[in-house]
């Protein structure tokens, strides 16, 4: 009666019917679906492997248990059995090892990239630098991106939001359908940038560029975090990639460029497009 009672209290609790998931998510680019479909194959083959080991296995249990009067064999090798035992996994790592290595090729070649962006991890936030976005005085269009999840949210002084935690002052625009290459670094510790909708997930080293990419086809906001341990408030520096159509994108830079040099005393520079 007592396991009963101490069931349904858990059952009945708001954390056992919230959103949770098992698997990871598709995303929403190319790289993205076939990192998926790829971990789908080769979760599938393990399902299957497991299902063969553990029924021969059952089996053998089941059927040569001593209470049947099953009497264990003296052999001590076969080596045909143990070619088999051999060949077998060999050719079924053999066989994940293609699809897997011409997923990693595409999701490392960074050539052809019609943006570049310099994304640097700070404790705790992030900045972007557009690359090539001159301002008028040889420096590049950059800016910090802070969290701006309200105080009175994270002391629980008010209810929060469906994007706690997960929204900025600042996020990074991009353009729908180009092909946008991050040249990803830290300045203090180690970060790293991590937006799963994009299956982007690079390590910020300080004194190291790593380089990652994406072209994302629907216009939208995706959300990322932080994904390397990186102080007290790890938690505290999210990522919001805002995705436009390309004329929007452009004025949005045009406009960015403006705000920054008027804030410097520059005159912006104008862009050729």
């Amino acid at each position: 009666m007592r396991f009963w009672i101490v069931l349904m209290s858990l059952l009945t609790t708001p954390a056992a019917w919230a959103a949770w998931d098992l698997n990871m998510r598709q995303g929403v680019t190319e790289i993205s679906q076939a990192v998926y479909g790829l971990h789908m194959t080769i979760f599938w083959v393990c399902v299957g492997i497991g299902v063969v080991v553990f029924g021969v296995m059952f089996y053998s249990i089941y059927y040569h248990r001593k209470s049947r009067g099953a009497v264990s064999d003296t052999f001590h090798e076969s080596t045909k059995l143990e070619i088999v035992w051999t060949a077998i996994p060999f050719i079924i790592l053999v066989a994940m090892c293609v699809p897997a290595t011409k997923v990693l090729i595409q999701m490392y070649d960074a050539s052809d990239s019609d943006i570049d962006i310099k994304v640097m991890g700070y404790q705790w936030k992030w900045s972007y630098e557009y690359l090539g976005e001159d301002l008028g005085n040889g420096d590049n269009m950059a800016f910090f991106s802070n969290l701006s999840t309200p105080r009175a949210e994270v002391y629980n002084e008010a209810p929060k939001n469906p994007n706690y935690l997960l929204e900025v002052d600042q996020p990074l625009v991009i353009p729908a359908n180009k092909k946008v290459r991050f040249l990803i670094t830290a300045n203090d510790v180690i970060h790293a940038f991590w937006v799963p909708d994009f299956a982007v997930k690079k390590d910020a080293i300080p004194g190291f560029i790593n380089e990652s990419w994406t072209i994302v086809p629907e216009p939208g906001i995706y959300r990322g975090q932080c994904a390397e341990l990186c102080g007290e408030a790890h938690g505290y520096m999210p990522i919001v990639v805002k995705v436009v159509p390309e004329d929007e994108y452009y004025a949005w830079v045009d406009n960015k460029k403006q705000q920054i040099a008027q804030a410097r005393g520059i005159t912006p520079a104008v862009a050729n497009r």
